[in-house]
């Protein structure tokens, strides 16, 4: 047995389920070929510059130490951010959110997730998730001891089939996780389909922890509507939030959770327990970004789906199926050609050899049992058949996308990684 073998029976059990994400996988093949990023889910454009002066100021003003939250004593300068926050789920959602008791701020919605999941979830507890799904959901559910249960969206348009969902649902289920806008396809769950997931919640006697990260950037008059808007809802559901996507702050790691006090408290706890306090200067300029004017917000939605059309017509140009056109989010599930025989892998590691263009592949994304869904004569066969494209790029990062994905096309129109 090598040094790395007895290094691994060191390691838990779940760590040793770990392994590499896609986008880790293929990110040392892309950096090899310089490869355009269009995979990964952060802008490469400056964020708004009143936002980053809010946080220049506040590193000048020497706010450098810990931060908690505000049912602490000496935290009372964060109380603005709840205060906010609470202001804002009023006029967006009409929720009576108690800004002294109902929210915790954490290092980043990832943060706020996996402690509403550490703080609900006992280990056997099933948690129902919509595949295709973000992987980090599972993650936190597993390292709680917590059992994933995966119900499929049915392409192209993603639906959530309301008898699927329901024989999901068992005794042991403790919650459902609700992601709208979702990752990667950009669909926003529609409220029929929300009033589905809230009738199970309430009838089953099950919480719901909703990710809401891209609440505001819809297209179409499409509109994020809140599952704890629902009735009966607000005192069984979890929102996770954050700056991230909305401001085009991903490093900054400043987001929230907004829950009924006693879980909210215990989020406050644990997330105490595990990071201590989100950064300082960011806290502070939080609050200059979550007072911003509506017109920030219209704008952004607004760009964003000159960058959703943008890269529509741009994929569909070279062969790739378009049969969704996301709804919300800044990315985009495509199919890929017809008359590909490539996997998703395959044709990702082509785009970034003959292309410069780096994406991510959708099995990533799959979690659902292929060999039980083709036992019960599903064809499961497109989950290898989708690509994620991040379009939250500057205008000149998608141009030159553009342009080297055009070498992919033959002097025939037809596409050449086929």
């Amino acid at each position: 047995m090598n040094i790395a073998e007895k290094g691994m029976e060191k390691l838990s059990s779940v760590a040793k389920t770990f392994t590499p994400s896609p986008i880790q996988e293929l990110s040392h093949l892309a950096q090899r070929c310089n490869a355009i990023n269009l995979a990964e889910g952060f802008p490469d454009f400056p964020a708004p510059p009143h936002i980053k002066n809010a946080a220049v100021s506040a590193i000048n003003s020497d706010f450098n130490q810990y931060r908690l939250n505000p049912v602490v004593e000496i935290a009372r300068h964060v109380q603005g951010i709840c205060d906010q926050l609470a202001k804002l789920m009023k006029e967006m959602y009409s929720l009576d959110v108690d800004p002294l008791t109902d929210i915790a701020i954490c290092c980043g919605q990832t943060e706020a997730f996996a402690a509403a999941v550490f703080a609900i979830i006992d280990r056997g507890d099933e948690v129902v998730l919509f595949d295709p799904s973000f992987e980090t959901y599972e993650a936190s559910i597993t390292i709680a001891g917590g059992v994933p249960v995966y119900v499929a969206l049915d392409p192209p348009n993603w639906t959530l089939d309301a008898d699927k969902f329901m024989k999901s649902i068992s005794s042991r289920t403790k919650a459902i996780v609700l992601n709208s806008p979702h990752n990667p396809t950009g669909k926003v769950f529609s409220r029929d389909e929300l009033e589905i997931i809230a009738g199970a919640c309430c009838t089953r006697d099950c919480l719901a922890i909703t990710d809401e990260v891209y609440e505001h950037i819809t297209f179409d008059q499409e509109k994020h509507i809140s599952l704890a808007s629902l009735p009966g809802m607000q005192e069984r559901t979890i929102i996770t939030s954050s700056l991230s996507k909305t401001f085009s702050v991903t490093g900054w790691r400043v987001g929230w959770a907004i829950a009924p006090a006693f879980i909210a408290s215990a989020i406050r706890n644990i997330h105490v327990k595990i990071t201590d306090s989100a950064p300082a200067p960011f806290q502070e300029a939080a609050l200059t970004a979550l007072t911003s004017p509506s017109e920030y917000f219209e704008s952004l939605r607004r760009d964003y789906e000159f960058k959703r059309d943008y890269i529509v017509k741009l994929l569909a140009g070279i062969g790739f199926q378009i049969r969704f056109k996301p709804q919300g989010s800044f990315f985009l599930f495509a199919e890929l050609p017809e008359n590909c025989l490539l996997s998703d892998v395959e044709y990702v590691q082509e785009l970034i050899k003959q292309a410069g263009v780096v994406a991510v592949p959708g099995c990533g994304f799959f979690h659902t049992n292929l060999s039980l869904e083709k036992s019960s004569q599903v064809d499961c066969g497109y989950q290898k058949r989708y690509i994620r494209f991040a379009f939250c790029k500057s205008n000149a990062t998608l141009a030159a996308a553009a342009q080297n994905l055009g070498k992919l096309l033959g002097a025939s129109g037809c596409l050449m990684l086929n």
